[in-house]
């Protein structure tokens, strides 16, 4: 209400001067009364004066030609300077227990840990493994180093490695969840990769983020490379799939039922690879016997195989 006393007053003054447009000199004044607790407009007040002038106009400004033989486009991701020499096993396993050392909230630990995700990709596999077995400890919070900068790594070397870890059973399974997310986001996947990864589908137990991890690097392998389909490893890894579809995909329990529907799913995911298989989805999604789930599952695992196939001709009417 208006009888209510106000707690702050504040009042700014300012002076401005201009000349052919052209702000040359502005003065101020701020002052601040607080009245908490007083009485009769009394209380605390500060004031605080400014003067900006202006002293020197420049009437051109010149910059530094560039060498357009300098410039060039790229990613700003991960962008990194190359270094005179790659460094050796021995000191990527120092990198490794610096790491350890370091704070894990500074600059000095990002830094640290860049570097050694770009050093790593410099390692051959059997440096890799060697690294593996000097540094795979954990540090005193429990931080594995290595075990987090190998999926950033994306090199063939690396990925081998993973897969080794994976098939010891040596890591904990969040660790093993991780890894395979990670396959979906490697920039240039190779046939070697894949080759090895593969056989990790036919482990028995395999769990849903082997097929969906594996089969999401096989569809980024195909994006990149014409007639992928006749690759050896993609074939190999196409051949597991089909094995565990059958003929029509047939089930008998439940467990078969959430087998074959993650199976279905990951061909889907695989895309221009499972160009091969689309005879037999075309039967499983045909056939009124198998479960509902299985014949829609089916029908969805067209998704990203190309319109070449011609899936209107394969399907037919009433499926």
């Amino acid at each position: 209400s208006q009888s209510e006393q106000q707690i702050l007053s504040s009042k700014l003054e300012c002076v401005q001067s201009s000349k052919d447009g052209v702000l040359v000199e502005a003065k101020c004044t701020e002052s601040n009364l607080v009245t908490l607790f007083s009485q009769k407009g009394s209380g605390a007040k500060t004031q605080t004066q400014s003067s900006l002038k202006l002293f020197q106009v420049e009437t051109e400004t010149l910059y530094n030609k560039v060498d357009s033989d300098d410039l060039y486009v790229t990613s700003m991701l991960y962008e990194r300077e190359e270094t005179e020499r790659a460094f050796t096993g021995g000191e990527v396993t120092e990198l490794v227990w610096k790491l350890c050392l370091a704070h894990s909230a500074s600059f000095e630990t990002a830094d640290l840990f860049m570097t050694l995700v770009f050093e790593l990709r410099h390692l051959s596999l059997e440096a890799l493994k060697v690294l593996w077995q000097r540094s795979s400890f954990k540090c005193r919070d429990n931080w594995q180093p290595l075990m987090d900068a190998l999926p950033s790594c994306a090199t063939e070397a690396c990925v081998v490695l993973m897969k080794e870890i994976i098939a010891s059973g040596e890591v904990e399974e969040d660790k093993v969840e991780y890894f395979f997310w990670s396959f979906s986001f490697i920039p240039k996947p190779t046939s070697g990769m894949i080759e090895s990864l593969g056989s990790l589908l036919k482990s028995p137990g395999a769990s849903q983020s082997c097929f969906l991890g594996v089969t999401a690097l096989l569809h980024r392998f195909c994006s990149a490379y014409n007639s992928c389909d006749g690759v050896p490893a993609v074939q190999s890894v196409m051949m597991t799939l089909g094995k565990i579809l059958g003929g029509n995909c047939t089930v008998q329990d439940s467990e078969q039922l959430s087998e074959m529907q993650l199976v279905l799913k990951a061909i889907g995911n695989a895309g221009l690879a499972a160009a091969s298989l689309a005879p037999v989805l075309s039967l499983c999604a045909s056939l009124k016997s198998n479960p509902m789930e299985i014949r829609l599952a089916a029908v969805q695992a067209f998704r990203r195989i190309p319109c070449s196939v011609r899936v209107g001709d394969l399907l037919p009417a009433g499926a």
